[in-house]
């Protein structure tokens, strides 16, 4: 079958395989009722699979051959209602708590950021506390928006008071831009996390900083959450709230690559909003 035919499940996986029988699964989670910009976050797992057709199963610089080693597929997307971001955000986290009952890794295709914090809630159930490499151009860490307690900008605070993460093992990577005080992103240090800002990756190779970062998280349980945003607007303008200077794509993949040897129990893409 040629790439632009048959299922667009990702990567052309069969997307028929129960989740007991799998060590991965793909999910999609197509909800952006959290956003505060731009929409269109609800279309990512469908643009990410559309894209996801060119892939292939061999990676020919690290010779990393997933497909060798694990049992992967595409089981489906969380069906969230776009009119009642509550009852959403209780949904996914049952959807993951059944994913997760089957001893899975979960790899999620959002959606916007509002989507890790029920995802976080099936992961602490399972594991605990976890730690946190999160990748993006914001700390989402707001106390509310407009508001609202759950929000695309919300979900480490969240996190944070519900327990849900181990605040000494959590990384945040590429924040930046403008904001509403100096101390924006200090309620984040005083947690415990670490924050590398993007000013601080600017022409350098990011590979020194994931050193550290395996050594800061250690042995336990990681979360992966990975922000496009966190990615300068020049190679990703398709998201809802942009902001300029960013990672560069060979950072983001030293970023990724650099968490070999974490144990990584789920990850997620998300806020991409396909143009």
């Amino acid at each position: 079958m040629p790439r632009f035919g048959g299922i667009a499940t990702f990567m052309r996986l069969p997307g028929n395989t129960p989740p007991a029988d799998l060590d991965v699964a793909v999910v999609g989670v197509p909800l952006d009722t959290g956003t505060s910009n731009r929409p269109g976050a609800r279309f990512g797992p469908r643009g990410i699979r559309d894209e996801s057709v060119l892939l292939r199963p061999y990676n020919m610089a690290t010779r990393a051959a997933p497909f060798d080693s694990l049992r992967i597929d595409d089981t489906g997307d969380v069906a969230a209602s776009p009119y009642d971001l509550l009852a959403a955000v209780e949904a996914i986290e049952e959807h993951f708590d059944g994913l997760l009952a089957d001893d899975v890794i979960t790899a999620s295709m959002g959606g916007d950021h509002t989507v890790v914090l029920p995802i976080l809630r099936a992961m602490a159930k399972k594991h605990g506390p976890v730690g946190l490499v999160h990748i993006d151009a914001h700390t989402d860490i707001n106390d509310t928006m407009f508001g609202s307690k759950v929000a695309h900008g919300t979900p480490f605070r969240r996190a944070v008071e519900e327990g849900l993460l181990a605040g000494d093992r959590v990384v945040q990577i590429g924040v930046r831009g403008t904001g509403y005080a100096a101390d924006d992103f200090d309620w984040s240090r005083q947690q415990g996390f670490r924050v590398v800002q993007a000013e601080e990756c600017w022409y350098r190779s990011l590979e020194p900083l994931m050193v550290e970062v395996r050594d800061q998280l250690g042995e336990g349980p990681v979360y992966l959450s990975f922000d496009i945003d966190g990615l300068d607007p020049a190679y990703a303008p398709g998201t809802g709230t942009p902001e300029v200077g960013g990672l560069t794509m060979p950072q983001a993949l030293e970023v990724v690559r650099g968490c070999r040897g974490l144990d990584i129990v789920g990850c997620d893409l998300v806020e991409v909003a396909p143009i």
